[in-house]
């Protein structure tokens, strides 16, 4: 006579016993919920078919579209989804009033999160094995794979998806990371995240500098600073560059007005916190970042992933905005460099100077520049 099968809500249960897992290894939040199209899957389609995601291509490529819509696409026979979610909340918002200082989002001051994340979740993949029996198949995603995971945490339990687009939690916030396992293992599906706890609140709507945030919940990328820092590859357009201020990597504005992050649990994983002292130079001294001192510093940090160019792009409009003269000599190094998307952004900066060393310094850049998109760059400096 076969044994009779556990119930897969009692405290023994393969869908209990990993919930226990879960949270052993740091998971403040975890849920399950079905593999099957995201409620939200008709609202992505029309945000690329907008043009939303600017040029993050990856998104928009028919196998990544696909497997989004479909979970079973990327793990075939996949039953459930697993979410996590760990807090990075910690430290001080950054010193934003201090022009001089860089601006940091919250989530990449500490260590790289993708390598953290992908060992925990690998562990709670082999328990799952263990307690569902070899057989069983899991596929790990942290950020960079083809699933709507705000979607999937919605329907697991974990948050609503609010008004800045970021999953809140009630006590934890929005300051999550994310984390989600496939499998065709049979668990037993948490109820959905149905109440919305914005209300009428609007803040991060009216306080984004570029007003990325539309009120239908749509988030345009291509205005997003966190977009035009981290993701955008060639330059930033010259009419956002002001609304950077001093932020040279992501924004968290959208997220420090939301009152539900004003009392939040911080983070109890110490390779979150944020790095102090040396590892957080001025504007002044990151410009001057060489190839092998900026790998050497940034290169288990989630900076790494803007490269040195990007980076000193951000540097150079953050110093632009700050229009000091100190930052002259920086800056004219910067119109010296070896890649031209850093001597185009340098060149504004320095336009933003109205001191005779800039503009002498792009008459004579000017000349010997041939690059056409810089030169264009030094011309409209030269003209401020």
């Amino acid at each position: 006579m076969a044994p009779a099968k556990r119930p897969t809500n009692s405290p023994t249960s393969p869908t209990a016993a990993i919930k226990a897992r879960a949270r052993e290894l740091g998971f403040e939040l975890v849920g399950i919920a079905p593999a099957e199209r995201p409620p939200h899957a008709d609202f992505y389609l029309d945000w690329l078919e907008r043009g939303y995601h600017g040029e993050m291509a990856y998104l928009a490529r028919e196998d990544a579209v696909r497997r989004r819509l479909d979970p079973a696409d990327a793990l075939p026979g996949a039953r459930q989804i697993i979410v996590v979610a760990m807090s990075y909340a910690g430290g001080a918002d950054g010193p934003t009033d201090d022009p001089r200082q860089p601006v940091i989002a919250r989530y990449a001051r500490g260590l790289d999160y993708h390598a953290i994340f992908e060992e925990k979740l690998e562990q709670l993949a082999g328990a799952l094995r263990q307690l569902a029996g070899d057989a069983t198949r899991t596929r790990c995603y942290v950020d960079y794979g083809p699933v709507l995971e705000r979607d999937h945490a919605q329907r697991a339990g974990i948050g609503w998806i609010g008004k800045n687009t970021c999953l809140i939690h009630p006590e934890f916030g929005s300051y999550l990371f994310l984390g989600t396992i496939l499998t065709d293992a049979e668990l037993q599906n948490d109820a959905p995240f149905l109440p919305d706890h914005c209300g009428t609140c609007d803040r991060c709507i009216w306080a984004c500098p570029t007003g990325a945030i539309e009120e239908s919940r749509a988030l345009d990328a291509r205005l997003c600073i966190s977009y035009l820092t981290i993701e955008l590859r060639g330059p930033i357009p010259i009419e956002l560059r002001p609304a950077i201020g001093n932020r040279i990597f992501g924004c968290d504005v959208c997220q420090q007005v939301c009152p539900w992050n004003k009392k939040v649990r911080e983070t109890k994983e110490p390779r979150f916190a944020p790095r102090a002292g040396p590892d957080v130079p001025e504007l002044v001294e990151l410009m001057r970042l060489s190839e092998e001192e900026f790998e050497a510093r940034y290169a288990d940090s989630p900076l790494a992933r803007a490269k040195r160019r990007g980076l000193l792009r951000n540097v150079a409009v953050a110093l632009g905005n700050w229009a000091d003269p100190v930052a002259i000599p920086a800056l004219i190094d910067g119109l010296n460099d070896d890649d031209p998307l850093v001597r185009g952004h340098a060149a504004w900066a320095l336009g933003c100077i109205d001191r005779p060393e800039a503009t002498k310094a792009l008459e004579f850049r000017l000349q010997l520049e041939d690059d056409g998109w810089v030169r264009t760059e030094i011309g409209l400096a030269l003209e401020r």
